[in-house]
């Protein structure tokens, strides 16, 4: 039997994350570290180690159905691996950062006041009040924690979903920050292959 290193047990993290966030939405800064880490390794490392070793979300849709058996496993739709909708949900997710971007910005211009809400799903509006102590951060900071927790929290609801349709790492065919980095590796390794990646 293979025995199991540290890096087995990082379906942990993002436990830890929504369990900390949910407390403290502060913490939801720390989902800069899944944003960051992956794009580190594939512009310096010319890899998708981070995503194939690292990823603590893909690593969680990966125990749940070993440990419960909650998934169908089953083949997903071919149309939820091809490149014109891994592009489209990529451009809508980054559509979403910028949108939790610019509402920090207006907060820190004070043209805007704190929401003190998680968006799920985009469209809904849950209070996650008790979740912030005023003062603590400067408004902006934490307008910025509740839009991250939200889109972290939107995109794991969405995975889990994938998850339990279909086979357990379903969500890494279209993962948004999956798709910039095999352009990222594929122009660091052979840029003329950049026409074959957005093909």
């Amino acid at each position: 039997m293979k025995r199991k290193s540290w890096r087995d047990h990082l379906w942990v993290w993002p436990i830890v994350y929504f369990g900390l966030g949910f407390f403290n939405i502060i913490f939801a800064w720390l989902g800069m570290i899944d944003f960051m880490l992956p794009f580190m390794f594939a512009i310096f490392g010319g890899n998708k180690y981070f995503c194939n070793h690292l990823c603590g979300r893909g690593q969680l849709f990966a125990f749940l159905p070993e440990k419960f058996g909650c998934s169908r496993k089953k083949l997903a739709p071919k149309w939820l691996s091809s490149s014109w909708f891994r592009y489209c949900f990529l451009i809508f997710f980054m559509a979403m950062f910028a949108s939790v971007c610019w509402q920090s910005w207006l907060v820190f211009g004070g043209t805007s006041s704190l929401r003190e809400t998680v968006r799920l799903l985009w469209v809904m509006n849950v209070p996650w009040d008790w979740a912030y102590s005023a003062g603590g951060v400067p408004e902006w900071a934490a307008q910025f924690a509740f839009g991250l927790y939200s889109l972290m929290l939107t995109s794991a609801i969405i995975g889990l979903i994938m998850m339990a349709l279909y086979r357990p790492r379903t969500w890494c065919t279209f993962c948004p920050i999956g798709t910039v980095t095999q352009v990222i590796c594929r122009l660091k390794n052979n840029p003329s292959r950049l026409e074959s990646t957005l093909s």
